[in-house]
């Protein structure tokens, strides 16, 4: 097979505690990458779940960090990208959206689309992101399926096409029936979920089926199967493709339940790395030249090296190690010899990569998120959105002889995006203003400068809400003093110098729109801000 038409690059997005980060291991173990599968739930006497891999996401039980996990399935290779489950770190999962082909949304089956699963979809929708529905948890109680088959298409708007239908419910499930290949598949259950579930298959007539379930959920079954053949929708690939139709698959992550079926299904129905749009117009995988951006830096993966990993989508051409290209972010040509693979915390050389792969590159500390790696200068993308700050802090370091390692603690941070620093007129000296998507960023702030670099830090709340960005008139007109700017609105600057102002409520900030009708507020900077 051409190694551009066997990749599979997605991502995996839920709400949190929908069972995210259990399907991905279930996928690992299904893909032989792990013989034993961690889960959430079971951590204590089995090894922590290999894609959560800082020590607080082992603590909490979630996962607040992307990692990128590569195993070959079937003939392909997959790349699966597993994003953070908490909506405080939604603007590390829109990143990690712009690096996939596919997405793969896991809904409770018991409690169906919630708010974080929402968003995330309204992303990949704007994208036009094909997504392939998992509805998981089929084990436990849950709604009815044809319930949460019309909540797809009332609530996202998407088609949906079931792909397979669910065998019982909670305690009584027993498995799933293929529409496609008209066979039921009817699973035992593993101790703990660790190893590949055993499945029984017969057709729809087969008496083994009658046997396995209850009368209700044998009558409910029938009924509801034979209620979709008489809607006759066939299965329609290129509206699949085109992010209009929804493939959807039930099971349980937790006991193993349908997992290699939706694998399969994925692998077969899901479309191979596509063209992208750059400076140039559409850059097709097949291009010769090699092009790519970066979308995710993180920095301390392995705490044995001070080091950091910028991850890059291939995006056209071969990547090979060694190879020069041009770095979009300065100009200069540079040299890609530190290539790896990631495994979770695991590395491993990477010699050659082809388009839909995801490179991790080490060392190099004048990357930027969203930059451009390429041998055809013309080509630059923008792929990366950027997103207004929500939550603001102040952050001090009570310790004066640890300066330097707190300043370089946070300097690394902000370069990975977790992050942006402010600096309000008239602030206190000893303290650095932060600002992030949600408030759980700052308890990682802290853990970090702790854990990586030894440094303490004191957190006292800062009295903003919202922060706008000011283009040079605007600034000009707040600064002369004529402007009466109202309690607790602040003028000050981001990082990289552009004039913002602070508004404490939302009250604030439309009043000050509505008395100040020439001065124009923007959400985001209009110079490019170090991500």
């Amino acid at each position: 097979m051409d190694e551009i038409k066997r990749r599979r690059t997605f991502a995996i997005i839920s709400h949190p505690d929908a069972g995210k980060t259990t399907l991905t291991e279930k996928m690992l173990l299904y893909g032989g990458a792990l013989h034993l599968a961690g889960t959430v739930t079971a951590r204590k006497n089995q090894r922590a779940t290999a894609s959560d891999w800082m020590e607080l996401e082992k603590k909490r039980g979630i996962s607040i960090s992307s990692t990128v996990l590569q195993f070959d399935y079937a003939g392909y290779r997959i790349n699966l990208l597993d994003t953070p489950g908490h909506r405080d770190f939604s603007e590390d999962t829109y990143r990690v959206l712009t690096a996939v082909d596919a997405a793969v949304m896991v809904i409770d089956g018991g409690k169906g689309i919630e708010a974080q699963t929402l968003k995330l979809f309204e992303v990949c929708k704007r994208r036009h992101i094909p997504i392939f529905t998992f509805i998981n948890k089929m084990d436990r109680p849950s709604r009815e399926p044809l319930e949460l088959i019309d909540e797809l298409e009332k609530v996202l708007g998407l088609k949906p096409f079931p792909v397979n239908w669910p065998m019982g419910n909670g305690a009584d499930f027993r498995g799933v029936y293929d529409r496609m290949t008209k066979q039921a598949h009817l699973f035992e259950r593993t101790p703990g979920g660790a190893f590949k579930a055993g499945v029984e298959t017969a057709g729809l007539e087969d008496p083994l089926i009658k046997e396995k379930l209850d009368a209700v959920s044998y009558r409910n079954f029938i009924e509801e199967v034979g209620m979709l053949e008489l809607a006759g929708t066939a299965y329609d690939q290129e509206a699949v493709l085109s992010g209009e139709v929804t493939p959807v698959f039930f099971g349980s992550a937790v006991n193993n339940f349908g997992i290699q079926l939706m694998l399969d299904g994925f692998v077969e129905h899901s479309a191979p790395p596509g063209p992208r749009d750059a400076s140039i117009g559409s850059v097709a995988p097949e291009t010769p030249a090699f092009s790519g951006f970066i979308f995710k830096i993180q920095g301390n993966m392995n705490p044995r090296h001070r080091d950091k990993v910028a991850f890059v989508r291939v995006c056209s051409g071969k990547f090979t190690r060694d190879m020069s290209v041009h770095h979009m972010g300065d100009g200069r040509k540079v040299r890609l010899s530190n290539s790896n693979k990631l495994f979770g915390q695991e590395r491993e050389t990477v010699d050659e990569a082809w388009p839909g792969d995801i490179v991790g590159l080490v060392g190099h500390q004048d990357y930027k998120i969203g930059d451009t790696l390429t041998e055809n200068p013309a080509i630059v993308f923008d792929e990366i959105p950027r997103f207004p700050p929500e939550c603001f802090t102040y952050l001090t370091n009570p310790v004066p002889s640890k300066s330097k390692p707190f300043k370089l603690g946070l300097e690394q941070l902000m370069l990975e995006g977790v992050i942006q620093q402010f600096f309000p007129k008239d602030a206190p000296g000893s303290s650095t203003l932060l600002a992030a998507v949600g408030p759980l960023q700052f308890e990682v702030t802290q853990y970090r400068l702790e854990e990586e670099y030894g440094v303490k830090s004191v957190i006292e709340p800062a009295p903003w809400q919202f922060v706008r960005w000011l283009d040079e008139d605007g600034a000009a007109q707040l600064s002369s003093g004529m402007i009466h700017l109202g309690d607790n609105v602040r003028l000050g600057a981001d990082s990289a110098g552009n004039p913002v102002i602070f508004f404490p409520t939302p009250w604030a900030l439309k009043y000050f729109g509505d008395t100040n009708k020439k001065i124009t507020l923007y959400e985001l900077p209009l110079k490019t801000q170090p991500a």
